[in-house]
């Protein structure tokens, strides 16, 4: 017989057990939609991520701090990196940045950063925040994409009291409420713990500048939800010259460069330090949604696997129910192998159905559960949200028809050898 005609006689068996070969398919199509929503919403995840992380990452930058260095969610830290480690017995200053920019001439600048957790008040809004001490003009000029501002202006000579302001400090829900303009007063406030009992310290400060939207994340870089204050203010205003670590700017982004200029730091502060790259961090994100998503296909395929013991049985039960079929088929003429390909060409199909509507159907789930996370799940909620959009690759696409159909085929080898091995004369007496 000719391929297109076995596929034929396949789809007529299939269509006169429409209701067993629906109930075989959906277990194709549950894995599939498994493997497809959890494979689009981690890519999606991985891409949002990324793109935030390029926001608040310059290639072409270092971050220089104390010890060793760990990601961490607390206030403390900038960006989620922290700053000293416990017990390393070594502190950045900030007068160290003179140090790091003569050490070499690929170091085009560098910017030493303090930050405490505070709060920030004005007549309506009380608001937790993170509190940044940076110089101004430096820190602008090593990112210049995203330290500028969208209303008012980043002053070049500040006062001790001016601040700038991250997007959803003064619009904490970017939903048109304003809370404070630029030229308004607000109080900067923190609690001091190097002093018994514990002190808030506050001071006037007046909003010269509120930045652009940037995204959720800036490691290293300027947040939507801090407070930056000059220097000079900051180690007045929280009594101390030790930063939390040091921003480096570079020449250029070349591996060379990266790996010359952070040998020269560590060697100038004998090892005392840790110099993290922005390509280090997105190398690393990249690495552990890699196992993500080989650890969730893993799971997703398991259910594909429960699936094809589902056909396995399926396919053994129709050949019961058509063995006196397969005889008369084989007593006029019919090779054993063609019988094999009808029965394989009926798992093909299922399986192709199958990953057809499941792709489909895992598509439309990731994108609900994307929404229903954005919206106020927990992607969407806190005012560090943003939104993911999943993304479906070709090359997974490609792997689940092929996943969905090569399950298939595979567990129905078994039943289709017994069709194709079947004497005529035992089957035509089979009742």
């Amino acid at each position: 017989m000719r391929t297109l005609d076995i596929f034929g006689y396949s789809f007529s068996a299939i269509k006169l057990r429409k209701f067993r070969a629906a109930l075989t398919t959906l277990g194709v199509i549950i894995g599939i939609a498994a493997i497809v929503a959890l494979l689009s919403i981690t890519q999606g995840l991985q891409a949002t991520i990324t793109s935030q992380l390029n926001q608040g990452l310059s290639a072409d930058t270092l971050i220089v701090t104390a010890g060793g260095s760990a990601i961490s969610g607390g206030g403390g830290g900038f960006g989620g990196f922290g700053g000293q480690t416990e017990n390393s017995g070594f502190s950045l200053y900030t007068n160290y940045t003179q140090e790091i920019d003569a050490l070499s001439p690929d170091i085009a600048n560098s910017v030493a950063i303090i930050s405490r957790s505070g709060y920030i008040v004005s007549e309506n809004l009380n608001r937790s925040v993170t509190i940044y001490g940076v110089d101004y003009a430096t820190y602008q000029s090593i990112y210049t994409n995203t330290f500028k501002a969208e209303n008012g202006s980043i002053p070049t000579s500040p006062s001790m009291t001016e601040v700038v302001v991250g997007t959803r400090v003064n619009q904490p829900s970017q939903n048109g409420t304003v809370f404070f303009n630029t030229g308004d007063l607000v109080n900067v406030t923190w609690t001091n713990a190097t002093v018994l009992p514990l002190r808030n310290e506050t001071y006037i400060a007046q909003v010269s500048g509120v930045l652009g939207k940037i995204g959720g994340f800036g490691i290293g870089g300027p947040s939507d939800t801090g407070v930056y204050i000059p220097l000079e203010q900051a180690q007045s205003f929280f009594n101390t010259t030790q930063c939390d670590m040091i921003i480096v700017k570079l020449t250029n982004s070349d591996s060379a460069t990266v790996d010359a200029v952070t040998k020269a730091i560590t060697e100038h502060f004998s090892d005392q330090v840790s110099v993290i790259s922005s390509t280090a961090v997105l190398s690393l994100l990249s690495t552990v949604f890699g196992t993500i998503q080989l650890f969730l296909g893993g799971i997703a395929a398991i259910s594909l696997l429960v699936a094809g013991v589902g056909i396995m049985n399926i396919m053994i039960v129709s050949l019961i129910e058509r063995t006196r079929e397969i005889g008369i088929l084989k007593a006029l003429g019919m090779k054993s192998r063609t019988v094999l390909t009808i029965f394989l060409g009926e798992s093909v199909i299922i399986g192709f159905i199958g990953a057809i509507i499941g792709i489909l159907l895992g598509w439309a789930l990731a994108n609900v559960t994307a929404t229903v996370l954005g919206e106020g799940g927990v992607i969407g909620g806190g005012s560090g949200a943003f939104s993911i959009t999943p993304i479906l690759t070709p090359e997974v696409i490609l792997g689940s028809l092929a996943f969905g159909i090569g399950v298939s085929v595979i567990f129905a080898l078994y039943p289709a050898w017994r069709a194709s091995k079947l004497k005529p004369v035992d089957a035509l007496r089979y009742e």
